[in-house]
């Protein structure tokens, strides 16, 4: 397990550096910014006064915009999750069957390496690349503080990214399921993406309308704590998160240990995946 780690995390190595450098600069951006925004919260408000209420219950508070928790909350971590979302998207859908679709993980499995040593290992892989991938866009909210009158705590900042990084792997999970369940990974990969976006909307207007609030307890951003976890995580929620995407990564688990690992290309809705292997079973029995 510990070379498929190392091994995948090689793999991963791009994309740390791609998303990180791209977050890292966009909280520079924002931070340096907060100093002219924070001068004008009169002016702000004045303007807000205008916007109907739906448009400050969907987005957030913007009469909070003059201080770091709502600057921040509304120009960098309301929409994180959307945004970085495509990340365990992408990864999760081609953890194993991007391998299985250009024929490489047949070959892999021929190698003294267990099915479970496989996925585990590069699970641990793509849930260590996204804790740096998050690590790197904290320091880049950090860094601007210096020359920044935003006097936000570093310690406390550091905390909304511990409910990102849940709702990260808690797609992730999803997404690895999907690639295991539906024909193709381009299938799962656009599944996962839908339920992301529907999981974004349906909590937003959850905030505006009292249709949504029954659809919005099954939403995964509902749970996600934003800069209010700041104010003290609400562990209840981050435990709920990463208990489903455990639930999600053991079935997930079950499912690629009965699979029928195809050669190349893509599959079919083949159902007999959630059935024992027979013919292995038959063929050991041989003499």
């Amino acid at each position: 397990m510990v070379t498929v780690f190392r091994y995948t995390m090689k793999r991963f190595r791009g994309q740390i550096i791609g998303w990180g450098i791209g977050l890292f600069l966009l909280g520079l951006l924002l931070v340096s910014l907060f100093d002219e925004f924070a001068g004008q919260t009169e002016a702000l408000n004045e303007l807000l006064a205008v916007y109907p209420e739906e448009f400050t219950a969907f987005f957030g508070d913007f009469t909070n915009l003059g201080t770091p928790e709502g600057w921040l909350g509304i120009e960098f971590f309301s929409y994180m999750p959307l945004v970085l979302g495509i990340f365990p998207i992408l990864a999760g859908t081609g953890l194993l069957v991007s391998d299985e679709e250009s024929g490489r993980l047949d070959l892999i499995l021929g190698h003294p390496v267990t099915r479970s040593a496989l996925l585990f290992g590069r699970l641990f892989a793509f849930i260590a690349s996204s804790i740096l991938i998050c690590l790197i866009a904290w320091v880049g909210l950090v860094v601007p503080m210096f020359w920044s009158t935003m006097d936000a705590d570093i310690g406390e900042l550091l905390l909304p990214f511990v409910s990102l990084e849940a709702e990260v792997i808690l797609f992730g999970a999803i997404a690895i399921l999907l690639s295991l369940s539906l024909p193709s990974r381009r299938v799962a990969a656009m599944t996962a993406g839908i339920i992301l976006v529907a999981s974004f909307f349906i909590t937003g207007f959850a905030q505006i309308t009292d249709v949504l609030e029954g659809a919005a307890q099954f939403s995964p951003l509902t749970y996600y704590q934003s800069t209010d976890a700041m104010q003290g995580l609400n562990f209840n929620w981050l435990a709920g998160l990463l208990g489903v995407a455990i639930i999600f990564i053991l079935f997930s688990w079950w499912l690629f240990q009965r699979r029928e690992i195809r050669v190349g290309g893509e599959g079919g809705w083949n159902l007999t995946n959630l059935l024992p292997r027979r013919h292995e079973a038959e063929v050991n029995e041989r003499p």
